[in-house]
Formats: structure tokens, C-alpha cells, sequence
């Protein structure tokens, strides 16, 4: 065989599926598309992670569009962090032109124009369905990783979720844990220290600080009730597809410590009330986090350890995780030793910095008889990728470029008018649209304060003052000390001994 008849064998051999799969495109060799063969990845590997990669322009975007279509057409949900904003166009039809038609009669892929179920969320107040959670949800070790504590703080804030669950003070929102903070520093040090030991306010102050800064950032308006349930992620409409959930987070580009607490919240809390999966036929979820940078760049080392530690553990609940990002170094080793399928756009070498970072891209991919991958990286064309990804039997397949697939929905962003029309007939915005502010910590110990001052004030009205009882007269004081000195047996031993003197003479 030739060397193209070897290619085709090769990719048709490593991208096979007895199983479910779905198409990404078609193979490229030496620039041109391979019609007979396609870049299919097994439904089956998806919960084991992913990475999409490539530098401003090359067209990530698109294909987290054509992945997410591909999923929501099998009845798999999708979580979308649309960072930039620009992937709500997946809820109306696509407009199908020239170059579209021509790109997948290269491939060998049918193209016919689609829109798919959308449910449009926020972290802030723009218009959607309100995330939200509760502090006592996060638990006081997440919490505290959160505020990258140390060893010492962290125990403070275990003592202040442990010293609320025993008061039955819920924890819902930040202005509860300040009070408590400053409650357990003024009125009640005596009540905490006899309880659990004695706390330095200097501990409680930097802790109250790591507070403040998160609460300027937005997490108050992310911290609270209603408490969003994970449950409402893996909806499926009525012809059989999976529900697209875009959260919107164009306003929090600058905030990306609410950005990581939200992130590392939401993959706790699904980790918790997911049963096992094991290898299932496909996953459960399938959340795609834009711009992964903004959560890397801003972690601390225990935050980065617990993010890893749950990109491990949650495939295993059927959900696959993957990170989007223009270089493949903004994802921690750790983290990218976890992924399974790769999807490498191009990148650019305008220094020298940029070229070894090509160099190192190149080393994390599977050598090729066909390409050069350190090559081939910066001649890539927009909608054309590196992939590499895990069979069935969780074995990695050949390094193909490939021509994506054109999305199958709108290339562009929704109106005004169009985002409104989504909301105003979402079950889910109605449901999460009112914030609860029920009885809590803060409620609690602001009327416990009350009380004991107004006890205390109380008490001193009824006490007796010493200006209502009669004060001594001078001469009664003076009357009553000679009295005791005149009647002292001293002084009588004394008239004695002088009179008997007397009475001898």
C-alpha cells in the first residue's frame, strides 16, 4: 500500500468505535482532506477528560460548538463557561453557506442547519438562571482552601462551622460567617474559649480580611439561596437532547477568584450527590471551562491540589471535564496528566518564548511517521486541529490533523431580544429567581446581642443606686470611730494602768 492507503488504515483503525461516537471531522495528510477518513471519538471515553488548546483566532471556539451540538444530539447535557460571550448562538439555527458546503463535501460529512436546547445562567445579576450556593455547602475545609488559609486559620473556621452546627446557626451567605467572626472575637470569646478554646483575634482578623476581599469580588452575590441543585444540569428536552447550560460570565473576566470558588464549588458539590458510574456506555455531563487560565493563574497551591484531586475522582461519576485555553502550559502538569482526548489548534511563534513552548506542546503529543508535529503546529489553518484521544479500551489513537466540522447552529452571538425570549420561557430562571434570606447566623446573633444589652440595661434600671440610700452624717462616722476606739480592750488596759498609777501616789 501506499502511503496514503496506509494513512487511511491507520486513523480508520485507531478511531473505530463498537459503540456510540460521534464525528469531529475528517483527516488531513500533507494538507489535503481524507474523505474516507473520519475522526470519531468513542461516547464511551468522554467522561475521561479533555483538552482544547490553540492561540486567539484558530477557531476553539467553533469547535466547542460542534463538540457540545454532537453531545446535545446523543442526550448528553453540556455545561458551557462562556468566558468572551460568544457562544449563545448554539440556541438558533445556522446559515448554511459556500464555504461550509464545500468544507465537509472535503470530509464526507452531511451538514444540514440545527438549534439546540439553551438554558442561559449567571453568577451576577445580568438576566438568567441565578447560580448560587451556601457557605455551609462548601464545608470548612473547601472554605478555607478557598481563602488559601493557612493550618491555623483553617482550624478557626472548622471551630466557626462546628460551633454553628452545634448552636443550629445556618451558614448561608458571607454577612453570617463575618458575624460570627466578630461574635466569637467580642461578645461570646468567654462562651467559644470555654467551649473550644481560646481564639487570637489576630487569626480572626486576617481570616475576616481573606473575606472581604472574596465578597469584592462578587461573592456575595454568589453565596446565598436559593441553592443551585446540580439535578437542574442534566435536563434532556423533548426530542431526545441534551440541554446546553451557558453560563455567562462576561462580567466576572476580571474576578477570577469568584470564577475558581465557583468552578471548584460546583465540582465538589456534583462529585457529592452523583452516584458511581464506573465506565458507562456515556457520560452523564460534559462541562467545557473557557479560558481554564483564569482558574490556574489565580490558585493557590492547596486550591490547585483540590482541583486536581476532583478531576481525578469525578470521571467515575460519568462526568468529563474539559479545559479550554490558548497554550497548553496554562493547565498545571497534574491536571494534563488526567486528560484523555486533545484537541491542538494552531499556535503562534512570534518569539522566542513562543517557540519553546511549541517545542514543549509538540512533546506532549504521540510521535507520527506523517507529520512534524513542532511544524505543523504553526501552519495549522483556522477550523483545523491536532488530535489525539483514548479508544475504547482506553488506548491512545494515532496524532491526526483535522478538518472540524462546521457547527450546525448559529456562528454568532444572540440578541437582546433573543436572549430574553430563552429566559422568559425557562422553567429554571422562574425557579431561581427569588433570593431567600431566611433566618441564619447573622439573624441569629444579632438578636442574641440585642437581648443580653437589653437584659443588661434592664438590670441596671432595677438595681438600687447608692444615691437613693442615706449617706452617713461626718460627725456619725467620727461618733462611731471614737465609740470603737473608747471601747477597745486596749484602751481600757490602758485607763486602767494609768489610773492605778495615780491612785499609788
Amino acid at each position: 500500500m501506499n502511503k496514503k492507503d496506509n494513512f487511511i488504515q491507520e486513523i480508520n483503525n485507531g478511531y473505530s468505535a463498537k459503540g456510540d461516537s460521534i464525528i469531529l471531522g475528517g483527516a488531513i495528510l500533507d494538507g489535503e482532506a481524507i474523505a474516507e477518513a473520519h475522526v470519531k471519538i468513542p461516547l464511551k471515553t468522554l467522561n475521561r477528560h479533555g483538552l482544547i488548546a490553540g492561540a486567539t483566532g484558530t477557531g476553539k471556539t467553533k469547535t466547542i460548538q460542534v463538540f457540545s451540538e454532537q453531545l446535545s444530539n446523543v442526550g448528553i447535557p453540556v455545561l458551557m463557561m462562556d468566558i468572551k460571550g460568544d457562544f449563545s448562538g448554539i440556541a438558533k439555527e445556522g446559515k448554511e453557506e459556500g464555504f461550509i458546503t464545500e468544507r465537509h463535501a472535503k470530509i464526507n460529512v452531511p451538514y444540514n442547519v440545527a438549534a439546540f436546547p439553551v438554558e442561559l445562567m449567571s453568577l451576577s445579576k445580568q438576566n438568567g438562571v441565578r447560580l448560587r450556593a451556601t457557605v455551609s455547602e462548601f464545608g470548612p475545609v473547601l472554605f478555607s482552601r478557598i481563602l488559601d488559609l493557612n493550618d491555623t486559620q483553617a482550624g478557626v473556621v472548622a471551630v466557626i462551622f462546628k460551633y454553628c452546627d452545634d448552636k443550629q446557626m445556618p451558614l448561608l451567605d458571607l454577612k453570617d460567617i463575618k458575624k460570627v467572626i466578630n461574635y466569637i472575637t467580642e461578645e461570646g470569646k468567654d462562651e467559644i474559649a470555654a467551649s473550644y478554646g481560646k481564639i487570637s483575634t489576630a487569626t480572626t482578623g486576617t481570616i475576616l480580611r481573606k473575606i472581604i476581599e472574596l465578597e469584592q469580588q462578587g461573592g456575595d452575590l454568589f453565596f446565598g439561596e436559593l441553592s443551585f441543585e446540580t439535578d437542574d444540569l442534566m435536563r434532556i428536552d423533548e426530542n431526545g437532547k441534551g440541554y446546553v447550560n451557558i453560563i455567562r460570565l462576561t462580567d466576572i473576566q476580571d474576578k477570577p477568584k469568584l470564577f475558581s470558588t465557583f468552578m471548584l464549588s460546583l465540582l465538589a458539590e456534583i462529585y457529592q450527590k452523583m452516584p458511581e458510574k464506573g465506565d458507562a456506555e456515556q457520560p452523564e455531563l460534559v462541562i467545557f471551562i473557557d479560558e481554564a487560565h483564569l482558574i490556574f493563574n489565580e490558585a493557590s497551591k492547596a486550591l490547585l491540589e483540590q482541583i486536581e484531586t476532583i478531576v481525578k475522582l469525578i470521571r467515575s461519576k460519568g462526568v468529563g471535564v474539559y479545559f479550554v485555553t490558548q497554550n497548553p502550559m496554562d493547565v498545571p502538569s497534574g491536571v494534563l496528566a488526567q486528560l484523555g482526548l486533545k484537541i491542538q489548534h494552531a499556535l503562534r511563534a512570534f518569539t522566542a518564548n513562543d517557540r519553546q513552548a511549541i517545542k514543549k506542546t509538540a512533546d506532549n503529543y504521540p510521535t507520527s511517521e506523517y507529520y512534524k508535529t513542532d511544524e505543523l503546529l504553526t501552519s495549522l489553518g483556522i477550523g483545523e486541529a491536532l488530535v489525539t484521544a483514548l479508544n475504547e479500551k482506553g488506548v491512545p489513537t494515532p496524532l491526526v490533523a483535522t478538518m472540524m466540522r462546521a457547527p450546525q447552529s448559529r456562528m454568532d452571538i444572540l440578541s437582546a431580544s433573543e436572549i430574553e425570549e430563552i429566559n422568559s420561557k425557562s422553567k429554571l430562571v422562574k425557579k431561581y429567581a427569588e433570593e431567600i434570606d431566611r433566618e441564619s447566623a447573622y439573624e441569629i446573633l444579632t438578636k442574641k446581642i440585642t437581648d443580653a444589652n437589653e437584659a443588661a440595661a434592664q438590670r441596671e434600671e432595677e438595681e438600687p443606686t447608692r444615691s437613693s440610700k442615706a449617706e452617713p452624717s461626718t460627725a456619725s462616722v467620727v461618733g462611731k470611730s471614737v465609740l470603737k476606739v473608747v471601747t477597745s480592750a486596749t484602751f481600757i488596759r490602758g485607763v486602767f494602768g494609768v489610773l492605778t498609777k495615780i491612785f499609788k501616789k
